[in-house]
């Protein structure tokens, strides 16, 4: 097997690869000697890296800000003081805890501390995947009672989240305020909302046919989630509600897995009555560090030299558990502003608290070999098998690789399905004008100024700056449906009318004008 990458790479991006080799090799050693220490030392190290914080960091890390809203306690436990309030007609309760949060252990949890009753479901691929999804069909005063489950039920239109790479469904959830989560604003605005999760994620790691501990269960890549993944999903919401069809809000990869589906499954599009693109993913230019990005660029496949071919980064919850959560929140900072020069000055710190333990969920190597193919050939195409191809002796001559060989895109123009996007201004992931080329011309793309890409998750003011977006998509492409409140009356009231027509027809006493085009209703 040739090496991917010899010929192909500068001495600085050499360097690099080197360096990389041993980080990996020094984290892979980390992790084994972590496995084999008892409980009472991996405590001592969490206490040392906690006192190291507070005596060390060069400033608080929840210094006073416009959006500060979290402050350390001597023992370094985090405190509410001073959260901004914002007006809600149903989530008045005080902010909760980052740490309630943070140690909050699945999507159920975090849905109860913010009073909410989660529904757990299990789907399974037509390739041998069992995929978890999640549903919120309650406001907090229904608890119980039946949703789009036959005539008697309260009738809801039904909405399905997808998360991003790396993600599962809980970061939709792991707010400190219920304001500030789409999930739970949808629920209360009467939707039956559904949450999915990617293979291989927290909540879908298994199969019945492999188990995760086989390279065979990690082979898989956005393909796998276009081709299976998200029409599997939608078709079990949608036989499970009674519903011919539902709204589909993504975000990043989400969006990315919607934009490959509703290509390539023409029916899909049927199924689909609007989809809502948060912070859309289809053909990034690149990362900000320039030598990390030639890197990629120049061979994706180094990535698997460097994690293998199961999970990429499964060591992250390793490091969750021995760091103290500021400092844990300090190297999420610091690497998303390398990798991507992200300043996450909209989150606030507390939600950083909160959430970045959420943040991260298994996925495979090929996955995010996949993405860096597409960023190095500038276009939103399937996974590249042939990858030898690229490294024949002609492969370096203008046009001479493509000429032969070519993998196929994804004819994302062919989508049917209304598409609304909500991008930031400040996200390096997105090039919107890229995008829009590359989808019907009938797509409308909405800018947030300065939001970049979790913000859409996490922003202290993503309800007022995101959300209307995405109810004002939501109400104009579906119907609202009445549910048994108001439908009740609303039926007594046509019943009575159609009494009394009935009545007075028999009485003779309708009266058609001559002309025949318009009737009336009078008495003689």
């Amino acid at each position: 097997m040739p090496m991917p990458f010899v010929g192909r790479l500068n001495p600085a991006e050499y360097l690099a690869l080197m360096l990389s080799f041993a980080l990996v090799g020094f984290e892979a050693l980390i992790r084994v000697m972590t496995l084999a220490l008892p409980t009472s030392l991996l405590s001592f190290f969490y206490s040392a890296s906690r006192r190291l914080f507070l005596c060390y960091a060069s400033r608080p890390l929840l210094a006073p800000a416009a959006e500060s809203d979290c402050t350390l306690s001597a023992d370094g436990d985090d405190v509410i003081s001073d959260f901004p309030r914002h007006d809600s007609s149903y989530c008045g309760a005080s902010p909760l805890a980052p740490s309630a949060v943070r140690d909050a252990s699945d999507f159920v949890d975090l849905c109860q501390l913010h009073g909410y009753a989660a529904e757990e479901h299990v789907v399974q691929t037509k390739d041998g995947y069992l995929l978890g999804l999640h549903r919120l069909a309650w406001k907090k005063s229904e608890e119980g009672q039946r949703v789009n489950d036959g005539i008697d039920s309260i009738h809801k239109r039904v909405v399905y989240l997808h998360h991003g790479l790396l993600m599962n469904s809980e970061v939709w959830v792991c707010q400190t305020e219920a304001r500030r989560s789409l999930p739970f604003q949808l629920v209360e605005r009467g939707f039956d909302v559904w949450l999915g999760n990617n293979r291989g994620n927290k909540y879908s790691k298994k199969a019945v046919n492999r188990s995760p501990t086989d390279a065979a269960f990690w082979n898989f890549s956005i393909d796998e989630f276009a081709f299976h993944d998200i029409p599997d999903s939608i078709a079990y919401v949608l036989s499970t509600t009674n519903q011919s069809s539902l709204s589909y809000i993504g975000f990043s990869q989400g969006t990315a897995q919607a934009f490959a589906a509703l290509s390539i499954h023409p029916q899909l599009n049927n199924q689909v009555n609007v989809f809502i693109a948060l912070a859309p993913a289809m053909s990034p230019a690149g990362l900000s560090n320039g030598i990390v990005d030639a890197l990629v660029k120049a061979s994706p496949q180094v990535l698997f030299l460097l994690f293998g071919r199961g999970s990429i980064l499964g060591s992250a919850t390793l490091w969750q558990s021995i760091l103290y959560p500021p400092i844990f929140v300090r190297m999420v900072d610091r690497g998303m502003r390398f990798l991507f020069n992200w300043e996450t000055r909209n989150i606030s710190e507390s939600q950083k608290l909160a959430a970045y333990p959420h943040l991260y969920s298994y996925t495979s190597t090929k996955s995010v070999v996949h993405w860096f193919q597409i960023i190095r050939n500038k276009t939103f195409q399937m996974y590249d098998d042939d990858v030898a191809a690229m490294h024949m002796p002609l492969a370096g001559l203008q046009g001479s690789a493509s000429k032969y060989t070519r993998v196929a895109r994804y004819p994302t123009r062919n989508i049917k399905t209304p598409i609304a996007l909500v991008y930031g201004g400040s996200d390096s992931l997105v090039d919107i004008r890229v995008m829009l080329r590359e989808l019907p011309d009938s797509t409308v793309a909405t800018e947030v100024p300065h939001y970049e890409h979790l913000d859409f998750l996490w922003a202290t003011d993503v309800d007022q700056k995101v959300f209307t977006h995405v109810f004002d998509a939501l109400d104009k492409f579906t119907r609202p449906v009445l549910d048994q409140s108001v439908f009740g009356p609303h039926r007594h009231a046509q019943q009575m009318d159609l009494s009394l027509a009935n009545e007075l027809r028999s009485q003779n006493k309708i009266v058609t004008a001559v002309n025949g085009t318009e009737t009336s209703m009078v008495l003689r």
